[in-house]
């Protein structure tokens, strides 16, 4: 493992890789992930968290839902995870990734390093899952009320 300036208590780099070059799957597709985690020493890693969720962006409340979530704590796992862990999962029939007017839907893959001391680092990744066209915002015709 990479170690940071600070004696391997520096910022986590996460590289999360796709099995499919252009992130785009379909609904049933199974979602292969590969992940490694550098610039921390392992000591200093206290877990790690990974997940598949689609949350909304846009007017009104945001929504989440997570789709698989794994809470990483034994050093004998964090440290294959860390060395270059991965997961997968078959993805579900809805919602589809939508790019609204109002709203969007997306769909992310989340790694997550907590260290000793409290902090934790975010590295979020989106792909898209089925192929919906982006909504066009309605236009009047000139003249029209």
């Amino acid at each position: 493992m990479t170690l940071g300036t600070d004696g391997g208590r520096g910022t986590p780099v996460i590289d999360i890789q796709f099995d499919k070059p252009g992130r785009r799957y379909e609904p049933g597709d199974l979602l292969t992930v590969q992940f490694r985690i550098g610039g921390v020493a392992l000591d200093a890693v206290s877990a790690v968290e990974t997940s598949v969720a689609w949350y909304t962006e846009g007017k009104g409340e945001e929504d989440l839902s997570v789709h698989r979530f794994e809470r990483i704590t034994n050093r004998d796992a964090l440290k294959a995870a860390c060395d270059g862990g991965g997961f997968e999962t078959r993805l579900p029939p809805s919602p589809l990734t939508y790019e609204g007017v109002i709203v969007k839907i997306r769909w992310c893959v989340r790694v997550r390093v907590f260290q000793a001391g409290g902090r934790d680092y975010v590295s979020e990744h989106v792909f898209d899952v089925g192929s919906l066209p982006p909504a066009r915002a309605l236009t009047t015709p000139e003249g029209a009320p």
